[in-house]
This record gives C-alpha cells, sequence and structure tokens, in this order.
C-alpha cells in the first residue's frame, strides 16, 4: 500500500501523544472542533480552570498550526504514506512465535514478564498463539519526505517549523497503523467484520486483537526488526534499516498482530539473568551481545 491519501489517515490521529511530545501537558477534549472565531475559542476556553486555561490556549496554538502544516501536507503533496503487512500461519512453543512464509520459517523469540500483571498472571506474547494452525501478522507504516520538508525549515533556522513536521510526521506514522489495523481487523484478516467503532474508541484499543511495535514493553527487543524485514521487505515501502536496528525514514512504525480474543498490552518490565541467557540461546546470540539490545529491561 504506497501513497495512502492523507485523508484517510488523519482522522486515526492521537493529538494526546502529539502535545505530550510538545510537553504539553492535560487533556484537550474536543479541541479539533474550535474554530477560529473568538466566541468558539472563549467558549472552548471557559470549559477549563482559570489556572489552567494558559496551558489550554497554547495548546489550541500548536494544534492550529499542526492543523495548517497538515494542510500543506495535503495541498502540496510534501508527504506519502506508505504500509506493508502480512498475515502468516504460526504458532507458538514455549516463549517462541514461529511464522511460516513461503516455505521459510521466522522464529521470534519472546520475553515473559518476571512479575505479574494486574490480573495476577506473568505475559509473553507467545501467549496468544495456539500451538499449531494459528495465524499471526506483521505491519509497518512510514512517511516518506519528512526530513527533507524539515530540512527546508532547518536552513531558515526556523526550528519551530521544523519540529512541529517531525512530530506531526511521528503521529502519523501511528495514525496510519491505526488505520492499517482497522482495515485488517475488518477486511484482510477478516476476524472482526462487523466491528463497529468510533476512531476514539479505537484509540482506546477497545478492539479485538493488539498490535504491538517492536521497541515497545512487550517487544522491547530491537533486534526483532530484522527478523521482520524478509516478512515485510521494508525496502518496497521505502524503509531502510540502519545496523541498531533504527528505521529511515525516523516517522515509521513496525511490530505484529495479534487477533486473539483474550490479548492484550503489557510491559516486560526487568528480567533477571536467567532469563537473559535462555533469550540469548533462542536468540542465537552471546548473552553480552542480547544486553545492548535489552538495556532498559536489565
Amino acid at each position: 500500500m504506497n501513497d495512502i491519501p492523507l485523508a484517510e489517515i488523519v482522522p486515526f490521529i492521537d493529538w494526546t501523544f502529539f502535545f505530550m511530545a510538545w510537553r504539553v501537558s492535560g487533556k484537550y477534549e474536543g479541541i479539533e472542533t474550535v474554530h477560529d472565531c473568538l466566541s468558539c475559542t472563549t467558549s472552548w476556553l471557559r470549559q477549563f480552570p482559570e489556572a489552567d486555561r494558559p496551558k489550554a490556549e497554547e495548546a489550541l496554538k500548536l494544534f492550529k498550526n499542526a492543523r495548517e502544516m497538515l494542510r500543506r501536507f495535503k495541498e502540496e503533496k510534501l508527504l506519502t504514506v506508505n504500509a506493508g503487512f502480512g498475515i502468516f500461519p504460526g504458532y507458538a512453543k514455549d516463549d517462541d512465535i514461529f511464522i511460516r512464509d513461503n516455505g521459510a520459517t521466522v522464529v521470534i523469540p519472546t520475553l515473559r514478564q518476571q512479575h505479574p500483571s494486574t490480573d495476577g498472571f506473568c505475559y509473553s506474547l507467545a501467549d496468544f498463539l495456539a500451538s499449531e494452525n494459528d495465524y499471526v501478522g506483521a505491519f509497518a507504516t512510514t512517511i516518506r519526505g519528512v526530513e527533507e520538508f524539515a530540512e527546508t525549515f532547518e536552513k531558515n533556522d526556523n526550528m519551530y517549523d521544523a519540529i512541529l513536521v517531525k512530530t506531526l510526521s511521528d503521529r502519523l506514522a501511528e495514525a496510519a497503523a491505526e488505520w492499517l489495523h482497522a482495515e485488517v481487523r475488518h477486511k484482510y484478516w477478516g476476524y472482526a467484520p462487523d466491528e463497529d467503532l468510533s476512531v476514539k474508541d479505537m484509540l482506546k484499543t477497545t478492539y479485538q486483537g493488539i498490535r504491538p511495535a517492536v521497541g515497545y514493553p512487550s517487544l522491547p527487543d530491537q533486534s526483532i526488526i530484522f527478523s521482520l524485514d524478509p516478512l515485510l521487505k521494508f525496502h518496497d515501502i521505502g524503509i531502510k534499516l540502519t545496523e541498531n536496528g533504527a528505521m529511515f525514514p525516523n516517522a515509521s512504525v513496525c511490530g505484529l498482530y495479534f487477533a486473539h480474543p483474550r490479548s492484550k498490552y503489557f510491559m516486560i518490565g526487568k528480567i533477571d539473568e536467567n532469563q537473559l541467557t535462555d533469550y540469548a540461546q533462542r536468540r542465537g546470540m552471546k548473552p553480552d551481545e542480547i544486553r545492548k539490545w535489552l538495556a532498559s529491561n536489565l
């Protein structure tokens, strides 16, 4: 899926995380409904305690600047939204996920929580696959043209707009992932064809299934991205991988799909030396080599 229309993706932006990237804390419900007229702005600001209104005004100004930048993205065709995904036969054995593709098998070792979640269970992503005859998905989204456009502002020492382009593009990559996941659930995998959720509900992850991204709390080993490359063929959608497993363009996301009705997001948290050694063996790496990929979990 290359050159996905921005109009399809923009409604899926989670503005909460956009504001967090700018360190503008708070919740700004209904900000997208505020027009430029003074009465509309004043009415919206009145819902906040007086002490919080300066921060809300800052958020509103930032939002309007972002909306104007989105208009430029669309009208001047400055960015390209690309995505790729696959649904593969798969199964789990212990804490390893096995994905079959064209006669080859890709093994994704996973980590298990050392401390129970609130329901008292220590989760691994492998728990959400059957021991045989199941399916697992993989996906990637990317926003191309970000760096080049941001550079036009940087050359003029306009760092505000350069950062705006980058942070907005990061949210577009995540929004594309949200949009794509909905398409997969409804049509391509089709395990939830009758799902009827608003975007607001989707952003609360009230749907069936999960899409843990590489490098995120339940899939913290960034080197897993190299195992996903043969499945997703990153170059086909314009993603390049660095030797450290980073994606370029930076506004890119990739991960796995699970459809199990009881699948949930969780944090691996800290692991002990025994699990590190076991994981390194399953990854086919030396413990010292795997340490750099799991530094935040040690």
